[in-house]
């Protein structure tokens, strides 16, 4: 491989070289240093415009070929209802353009074959035509609305608020790995302050509130299939970057401003395992914004289960505080009035912001 880039590459020099000298050649013409005899550039005009001509169907195979080859591995298979959404839209947006661009790059090269200079040939003087420079104009205009029209639907319907029916989970993104946190029986999360964050308590939940006691910190996620799951994002450091690409799901963690993000799954783990044929098949959850060194590392599992299997892994999940009791001193021994009265001032908005 590397001795066939060489060659191709030494190739390349030469005829950059010769187009040089030709560049130079024709130069000189225009200056009238010399003269151009007819017909000289005939058999030149007549290898450009084949060898365009060619360009165009060997570049045109390689990418056909390039594309189907490519098909399986840039497009993962959906498992949301929104991302059945986001495909359509992004499939529109390609089949219009790629219209546009197949036709407009055919006539480019074809017409370069075949309009080549001849020295018994003069072009047609066509300088102007108000009726057609109207209607290359609104076409694209019209098409271009009517995409953004459909995009804006699109994103209107997706960034809508989530059912209060939805799963809740909390999702924080730290350099390097993600964490997780589920409200427990009473579906309120805890509030959190940053700073509580310890070693141990690495979301900073506050336990001197009620709604705290009983959220839990899996190393997976669990959402059961067919039911909406509003994920509420924040990260502690710097930016990351929520991504599901089996969902079509991507947000930003960003320090200090909590985002949200909410879909519908429509398959199981299970169901995905025997679609794309691999028994090890899990959904990721990964970083899409490069975060530092350790980057690489910000993975996650995620399972989507029945709805049975969810609420029974609900059931077998304890509480943060019960797997680690020696949390909860620092709470027992300062009132929660004391811990309102040490916050700063900027904490406060902190807390507003958790609750999404």
């Amino acid at each position: 491989m590397i001795t066939f880039a060489i060659v191709l590459s030494i190739v390349l020099l030469f005829v950059i070289l010769f187009l040089l000298f030709r560049i130079g050649t024709l130069a000189s013409i225009f200056r009238g240093s010399s003269e151009r005899a007819p017909g000289t550039t005939k058999t030149s005009n007549r290898v450009n415009s084949t060898l365009l001509l060619l360009f165009l169907v060997g570049g045109g195979a390689a990418f056909i070929w390039s594309f189907a080859d490519s098909w399986e591995g840039m497009n993962l298979p959906v498992a949301s209802v929104h991302g059945t959404w986001t495909d359509s839209l992004f499939w529109t947006t390609m089949i219009v353009i790629g219209i546009v661009f197949a036709i407009t790059q055919v006539l480019l090269f074809y017409y370069s074959y075949k309009y080549q200079h001849k020295d018994n040939k003069r072009a047609y003087y066509y300088p102007h035509n108000n009726k057609l420079e109207i209607i290359w104009t609104m076409i694209p205009a019209v098409v271009m609305a009517l995409l953004v029209f459909a995009g804006w639907k699109t994103w209107t319907k997706i960034t809508s608020a989530a059912p209060e029916s939805a799963v809740v989970v909390e999702v924080m993104g730290k350099q390097f790995n993600w964490m997780v946190r589920y409200p427990g029986q009473d579906g309120q999360l805890g509030v959190s302050k940053t700073t509580l964050i310890d070693a141990t308590n690495e979301f900073g939940i506050d336990f001197s509130d009620p709604s705290a006691k009983d959220d839990f910190i899996p190393n997976q996620i669990h959402v059961p299939v067919g039911k909406p799951v509003l994920l509420k994002i924040r990260s502690r450091d710097v930016i990351h970057s929520v991504f599901l690409p089996h969902f079509r799901l991507k947000m930003d963690a960003v320090p200090g401003m909590p985002t949200s993000f909410w879909f519908v799954p429509t398959k199981t783990t299970a169901e995905m395992r025997t679609e794309t044929g691999n028994p090890d098949f899990n959904y990721e959850l990964a970083c899409a914004e490069l975060c530092g060194r350790g980057h690489f590392a910000m993975r996650f599992m995620l399972v989507v289960d029945e709805p049975a299997e969810y609420e029974a892994w609900l059931a077998e999940q304890k509480p943060f505080v019960e797997q680690n009791p020696g949390v909860m001193a620092k709470f027992a021994t300062e009132a929660p009035q004391d811990l309102a009265l040490d916050a700063k001032p900027g904490e406060k908005a902190e807390e507003d912001k958790t609750e999404l």
